[in-house]
């Protein structure tokens, strides 16, 4: 497990946002490169594309959820490179031409048109097993590390980002257009499950109850969601870093779509401070999350 020198053993105070998800950035993807070292051959060098250049924040979210319980960065950041590690092989098997098909991520070539279809199938595969590899070295009692690997399987599998997945693939095949709820259910797991889970995931190193984290990311994760919508219709690719505007051309429900574009972004808003709210019991200590409840409708990418 890779250590984080910078943070001293008790480091466990608060930051300002763009310093703590820089911060998480550099300590989760840290934990996938470090696991690769040394590794040859073009499916490692895949995923070392595949895991640079995000936001990282899910691994931030796993990182300031943790340190709402006095849990040191060091601790958690293999939980954090673990959420991260799966983000990526998501979005590596997601591009392919047998689902998005698309070309750019990142604001780069996508790891299929990089590589080819079958590392980036590999990549993806390897990336899914080396994030249960690292939840698995979170440091917290083997019992709460069980749990945290339990929670990831289920928010990753069925139940969560593949079944909503499997339902978005599904609604383009059918000839009846998705309603709201619909929506809300799918995109509740597609993108939501996991940014739940690493909201949650500080309070389950902890021991400690996870409801109010989990409805702050329930509330995330779909503003989140309304938000990359906005996105598609408002934004640029070059700023975006990926295709725009796709989603219409396919004749997709959307968020934006059914509320139209001003009535996604109030709902967006609305979520956000449902979001902070849900974090009064922890007081100033979350401001932090709050700041990042809030980038994530200011965002342009």
């Amino acid at each position: 497990m890779q250590q984080d020198t910078a943070d001293s053993a008790a480091d466990t105070k608060p930051l300002s946002f763009e310093v703590a998800r820089n911060r998480a950035a550099e300590l989760a993807i840290g934990q996938v490169i470090y696991a690769l070292q040394g590794l040859p051959g073009p499916v490692p060098e895949a995923m070392r594309y595949a895991i640079d250049g995000g936001k990282a924040l899910r691994g931030f979210l796993v990182i300031e959820s943790a340190r709402l319980f006095g849990i040191d960065r060091s601790l958690s950041a293999p939980a954090a490179g673990a959420i991260e590690a799966l983000h990526a092989y998501s979005l590596v098997h997601d591009d392919l031409p047998c689902m998005d098909d698309d070309d750019m991520r990142r604001g780069k070539p996508t790891v299929h048109r990089a590589w080819d279809e079958t590392t980036a199938v590999l990549a993806g595969d390897a990336l899914q097993a080396l994030a249960f590899e690292l939840c698995a070295q979170a440091g917290c009692p083997p019992d709460r590390r069980l749990e945290l690997v339990l929670s990831l399987s289920t928010a990753s599998g069925m139940r969560g980002m593949v079944g909503g997945q499997a339902m978005d693939i599904a609604a383009e095949s059918t000839q009846t257009p998705l309603g709201l709820d619909e929506i809300t259910a799918l995109q509740s797991g597609k993108t939501g499950a996991l940014i739940r889970w690493s909201c949650t995931a500080g309070a389950i190193m902890a021991g400690q109850p996870t409801d109010p984290l989990r409805r702050y990311g329930d509330c995330l994760g779909l503003a989140f969601q309304i938000w990359d919508d906005v996105l598609d219709v408002e934004g640029d690719a070059d700023t975006v870093g990926k295709a725009v505007g796709k989603d219409e051309g396919r004749g997709k429900a959307t968020f934006v779509s059914l509320m139209g574009l001003e009535g996604a972004k109030q709902r967006a808003a609305e979520l956000v401070h449902e979001a902070c709210t849900s974090l009064d019991t922890y007081g100033a200590q979350a401001d932090c999350l709050r700041e990042a409840a809030r980038f994530v409708i200011s965002r342009r990418n």
